[in-house]
């Protein structure tokens, strides 16, 4: 719980960044980008779960200060999947223009009661979950086996993240009932304003973990 805690902390510093910023109507597509990261700051649970399919403690400290196995490979992953969520973050502000004009933004309050209340607020919601849907099927896809794999043995970025596509292809059924069970706990923790999070990133962070040890380490547990 203090490793949700910790979420939730990073969460609304990124949210108080952004008003202080003046793009505090990007928060909804920053939390949707969750989706694409969150295996990354999952990071620290994979190990703490892995220590205990092992039988050994891991400590706060420990889950925070992760020596993972391909080394600096996996801060290549995180790189790569933080790019990822400034190019959703850029898309997103584009389809507000295309929608709404290139006229001075007139705020963050006018700017979401434009988008929940008029019939172009509602196309544009429709759309820009079918462009998020990509970007996050795609970062799903890509990171869900890849950053446990680099924990847990030594593969380069490029290598993990492309046997985790195949991974996820070949199990899609259940890669897509997983992906639910995130969507649904991302939700849950957006409507109890982000507080959700100490509870459920946790035991998103554990599943994963299990996850891949179930579908793609034949040596992981080792």
């Amino acid at each position: 719980m203090a490793y949700g805690l910790f979420l939730l902390t990073l969460s609304l510093l990124l949210l108080a960044v952004l008003h202080a910023i003046g793009l505090l109507y990007l928060a909804l597509p920053a939390i949707a980008g969750f989706l694409i990261v969150g295996p990354f700051l999952a990071l620290g649970l994979y190990a703490k779960s892995r220590a205990r399919m092992k039988g050994r403690a891991l400590s706060l400290r420990g889950m925070v200060l992760v020596r993972p196995a391909s080394g600096a490979q996996i801060a290549y992953a995180g790189l790569m999947l933080g790019l990822l969520v400034l190019f959703w973050l850029r898309a997103a502000d584009l389809l507000y223009a295309l929608f709404f004009g290139l006229a001075p933004f007139p705020g963050a309050v006018e700017a979401f009661g434009n988008v929940l209340t008029t019939p172009r607020g509602w196309a544009l919601i429709g759309v820009g979950s079918a462009v998020g849907g990509l970007f996050a099927a795609f970062a799903f896809a890509i990171s869900l086996f890849s950053i446990p794999m680099m924990l847990a043995e030594r593969r380069d970025a490029l290598t993990a993240m492309g046997m985790s596509f195949a991974m996820t292809v070949q199990n899609l059924r259940p890669a897509l009932a997983w992906g639910a069970i995130v969507a649904a706990g991302l939700a849950l923790s957006a409507a109890t304003g982000l507080l959700g999070l100490i509870i459920v990133f946790p035991v998103l962070g554990y599943g994963t973990w299990h996850a891949w040890c179930a579908i793609g380490a034949g040596n992981a547990r080792s």
